[in-house]
């Protein structure tokens, strides 16, 4: 009996501390269709769109469309008004006050400057008469009589010189008399000078988005409305520049967006040939390109898509109908090569494969894996070649 017991005693030892199958999920090599795609978020916009800007600096009028609205190409938009003058400090409305007694008083010289060449005119045209009488009697030299006539011309034109700086000093006055003019509350600037500029779009279509709502003064270039046609629009996805060599014109895209049961096509229509760094959420530096895909799905399936929408984009890069797939969830990398534990007889077994694409949750195989096969997905550590495993 002790014996006996001895035997029980090591046999459940053994049996407790035998080596225990790994537990495993496996899935089975396939034979059929793959198709390899990049999968990328990318977001609707207008294909032309035309910001409308202030072509002058003035007062801006409150605009009052809205976004949506629909405009012709020859309806007015928004009105700008002269600006008002500015407001003035004590000191500066003392030193414009001055400055027009300096400009009266530069008035009153100029007026004495033409006094003085009126009678500098009219002393030397007496002269001239004089010397006419004195050469016709010979009592002068004819060198005489023409210095006379030459005194007489410039003396007009000195007056003439000092007439015109007469006016400039009278427009100088009308310049500084306006220098301190200020606005008056409830003055409309446009009441003043009757003149106002209405701006016109250049293309008839929706009012996108209005830039500049309410009244304001705008300097010149200020973007004040954004047009566009909403039934013309495409689709930009940036995507890593290590994609993008997959990426040709005319491959097709699959769109998911607003409604999510409906699938929209489209097609690649350019590949843009610069590229730009972005931060990704994780913090890392990427650099991406974007891709230009046209909607080819009948307008209506996507009319609920506004300018700026998130979709979501599958773009297309290859497409067969016979090729081998194998879960990419079993396949894992060991010593440079691609490797998946095979099952066979309770047993997971290492084995060495090639990869020639990989898709959305599926690679394709070129070599080392039979159609039927079982792989394990999601292999752990514990795993080697040879192991005991179960399927759960």
């Amino acid at each position: 009996m002790l014996i006996l017991l001895g035997l029980a005693a090591i046999a459940l030892l053994v049996w407790t501390f035998r080596p225990q199958p790994v537990a495993v999920q496996v899935a089975q090599v396939t034979h059929g269709s793959f198709q390899q795609m990049i999968e990328e978020d990318g977001k609707t916009r207008v294909r032309e769109r035309y910001v409308v800007s202030a072509p002058l600096m003035g007062k801006l009028q409150r605009i009052t469309l809205k976004a949506g609205d629909r405009i012709q190409q020859d309806q007015v938009v928004a009105t700008i008004l002269p600006s008002a003058p500015a407001l003035l400090d004590l000191r500066s409305v003392a030193e414009l006050t001055e400055r027009v007694s300096a400009a009266v008083a530069q008035q009153a010289r100029a007026a004495v400057t033409v006094a003085r060449a009126q009678a500098a005119l009219e002393k030397t045209r007496a002269d001239l008469n004089r010397a006419q009488k004195l050469a016709a009697s010979r009592f002068i030299s004819p060198a005489q009589l023409e210095q006379s006539e030459l005194e007489v011309k410039l003396s007009a034109k000195e007056l003439e010189a000092a007439q015109y700086a007469a006016r400039a000093a009278q427009h100088n006055v009308a310049t500084a008399r306006a220098a301190p003019l200020q606005s008056k509350n409830g003055a409309d600037a446009s009441t003043a000078t009757g003149k106002t500029w209405q701006i016109i779009p250049p293309v008839a279509g929706k009012v996108l988005k209005v830039l500049q709502e309410s009244e304001s003064v705008v300097t010149m270039g200020t973007p004040l409305l954004e047009i566009g046609n909403p039934e013309d629009q495409e689709i930009v996805v940036d995507v890593l520049t290590s994609d993008a060599t997959l990426i040709k014109p005319g491959d097709a895209v699959q769109i998911m967006g607003g409604d999510q049961a409906a699938r929209l096509q489209g097609q690649v229509r350019q590949v843009e040939p610069s590229a730009f760094t972005k931060v990704s959420a994780l913090g890392v530096e990427e650099q991406r390109v974007n891709v230009i895909v046209d909607l080819i799905s009948p307008a209506q399936q996507w009319q609920t898509l506004g300018n700026g929408y998130r979709v979501e984009t599958r773009i297309i890069v290859f497409n067969t109908a016979d090729a081998v797939t194998v879960p990419v969830s079993a396949l894992f990398r060991k010593d440079g090569q691609w490797m998946v534990f095979v099952f066979t007889e309770g047993r997971a077994r290492l084995r060495k494969v090639n990869i020639s694409r990989q898709g959305v949750g599926e690679a394709m195989v070129t070599s080392g894996l039979q159609s039927g096969e079982r792989v394990v997905v999601y292999p752990g550590d514990r795993l080697a070649d040879g192991s005991r495993v179960t399927v759960r």
